[in-house]
C-alpha cells in the first residue's frame, strides 16, 4: 500500500534546503552575469576611456542637409554651430556632400560652380529661400534638396515639424510672387496645399 509523503520537521527542513539551493544558485548567476559584464559584483567602476562619438539624440546640436541617394532626396546630420541659422543649413548644402557621404553614394544635383543663395527665417515656420535661379532651369531634385534642408533648418520660429515649414522661393529676375512649398515625409517639395505623399 502506498504511503504518504512525512510532512513533519524532515520534510520542512528538506524543503528549507531547496530554497536556500535556489537563492544561491540565483546569486551565482547574477555574479556571472556582472562579471560576464565588466561589471564587478561590488558595483560599477570606471575601465578603460570614455566613449567617444557625437550623441545624436540632442537635435538642437544637429541640422540635416538634404543629398541625392540613388532612392531619392536623403538627409545626413551635419553638426549645428551655436546661432546656426537657415543660411548655416544651406551653406552646408552648397559645400556638397563629405567624401565618407560620397562614399556612401550620396551626390548633389544643385549645379556645379560658386553660388550664392540666401535663407532667412521670416516668422513662425516660414523660411524665405533666395535663388540666384529659376526653378525651372534646376533639376527637381535640386529643387527637393534646397526646400528640404531649408525647411529642416535649425532656427526657424514656430516649432513646427518639418512638413509644416512654409519655404517661399524668391526665383532670380521674377518679380512675382514666392514660390510657397513644403518639404514632404519623403524629402520632395511639394505646393501647399497639394496631397501629402507618405511613401
Amino acid at each position: 500500500m502506498p504511503t504518504k509523503a512525512r510532512t513533519g520537521s524532515t520534510g520542512r527542513a528538506g524543503h528549507l534546503a531547496v530554497r536556500s539551493a535556489r537563492a544561491a544558485g540565483t546569486v551565482l548567476l547574477a555574479a556571472w552575469a556582472l562579471a560576464g559584464c565588466g561589471v564587478p559584483d561590488t558595483g560599477p567602476a570606471a575601465s578603460g576611456a570614455p566613449a567617444e562619438g557625437a550623441r545624436t539624440t540632442d537635435t538642437a546640436h544637429w541640422m540635416r542637409v538634404y543629398f541625392v541617394a540613388p532612392n531619392g532626396t536623403w538627409p545626413v546630420a551635419r553638426p549645428a554651430p551655436a546661432g546656426a541659422g537657415p543660411q548655416t543649413a544651406l551653406d552646408e548644402l552648397l559645400a556638397g556632400p563629405t567624401r565618407a557621404e560620397r562614399d556612401r553614394g550620396l551626390a548633389t544635383a544643385l549645379p556645379s560652380g560658386t553660388h550664392r543663395v540666401r535663407a532667412v527665417a521670416a516668422g513662425a515656420g516660414t523660411v524665405d529661400l533666395f535663388l540666384p535661379w529659376l526653378v525651372p532651369e534646376l533639376d527637381r531634385a535640386a529643387v527637393n534638396q534646397l526646400v528640404c534642408t531649408a525647411a529642416a533648418a535649425p532656427g526657424v520660429p514656430g516649432g513646427k515639424q518639418l512638413a509644416d515649414v512654409l519655404v517661399r522661393v524668391h526665383e532670380s529676375g521674377f518679380t512675382g510672387e514666392p514660390w510657397t512649398v513644403m518639404c514632404d515625409e519623403t524629402g520632395a517639395a511639394v505646393p501647399t496645399g497639394a496631397p501629402r505623399r507618405t511613401h
